[in-house]
């Protein structure tokens, strides 16, 4: 008698059967948040100013990642930190003997151990920029995939790691100028070196968002890197003063209008000189760091979801 009631309730609608537990679609609990767009497409461009969002978000495991590779990169190495000092130091002499002593290409200058010095390690920040962020997507490719995140995080981990490897860097330039003779006394303007430490880091920066976006890309263009960057030494007074070996003045203004040279020129004024920089000088470097870093982040950001495409 009871299931022939149950038979007639449930054919009259009365009562659902119990095996039927697809709720009404009014009912889903992702409507709202479909509706308000709080939720996207997974591997999906964000607005620009969400992806900023995204990345400040981030900003305490980035420094927390930066610091942690920076302890680690030589920890395999018996002398281990001891390179972040040492291989700067190593640079500096090779290139004092093969162009201060053997090619003799110092040419009056009073002081080239310390020219030299601020050109060749100040150099190299910006250098590793240029050639290792090739890389940066493709060796994180597994993590790309795996995780959705900001892939511009990337690339400002390793700007960050590469800044926070300049400190022993500019200490390793400080002690060579202090050290070797004629030596080089400390002064006031040497506070400088921050603020212009920090232009070139957003330099870095643009610079590696360009780059990392390009090789991914095109491939070979990781190839082309280092040979652009011999071409960016030589062109930016690292180891000869421009003014003295070059004649032709359409070559003399594009070298010295380089951001690069205008840079370590900045550098060994406030070091070497004892002064400071002019004002036209810091407002050069300063719109090339502010808008190589905001170009850049727009070009890399335009490709962002190509970067987790098998």
């Amino acid at each position: 008698m009871m299931a022939r009631e149950f038979q007639k309730k449930l054919h009259s609608g009365e009562i659902s059967a119990p095996w039927d537990h697809t709720p009404p679609a009014e009912e889903s609990p992702y409507k709202e948040l479909i509706a308000s767009k709080k939720v996207t497409q997974v591997g999906r461009r964000p607005p620009l100013p969400r992806y900023v969002a995204d990345i400040w978000q981030r900003r305490d495991f980035l420094l927390y990642d930066a610091r942690a590779r920076v302890r680690t990169q030589n920890s395999h190495h018996r002398l281990g930190s001891f390179w972040l000092i040492g291989k700067p130091i190593l640079d500096v002499a090779f290139y004092f003997i093969v162009f201060g002593l053997l090619l003799k290409v110092d040419r009056g200058i009073d002081n080239y151990v310390a020219y030299v010095t601020v050109g060749v390690l100040m150099f190299r920040y910006s250098s590793v920029a240029l050639t290792q962020s090739v890389g940066i997507l493709r060796a994180n490719r597994a993590m790309i995939h795996a995780f959705s995140f900001p892939r511009a995080s990337l690339v400002l981990s390793f700007v960050l790691r590469e800044a926070l490897a300049a400190g022993p860097l500019v200490l390793a330039m400080v002690m060579m100028v202090l050290v070797v003779p004629p030596h080089v006394f400390p002064a006031w303007s040497w506070l400088l070196i921050f603020p212009l430490l920090a232009i070139q880091t957003l330099f870095n920066l643009g610079l590696a968002f360009i780059v990392s976006r390009l090789a991914f890309g095109v491939p070979d263009v990781s190839q082309a890197m280092s040979f652009l960057s011999r071409i960016l030494m030589y062109g930016s007074g690292v180891i000869f003063p421009v003014e003295r070996f070059i004649s032709h003045p359409v070559v003399y203004d594009v070298m010295t209008s380089n951001p690069v040279f205008i840079l370590l020129r900045m550098y060994r004024t406030i070091l070497l000189d004892h002064s400071v920089p002019s004002g036209l000088d810091w407002l050069t470097v300063l719109l090339w760091g502010a808008g190589l870093t905001v170009f850049g982040l727009v070009f890399f950001w335009g490709s962002e979801e190509k970067y987790g495409r098998p």
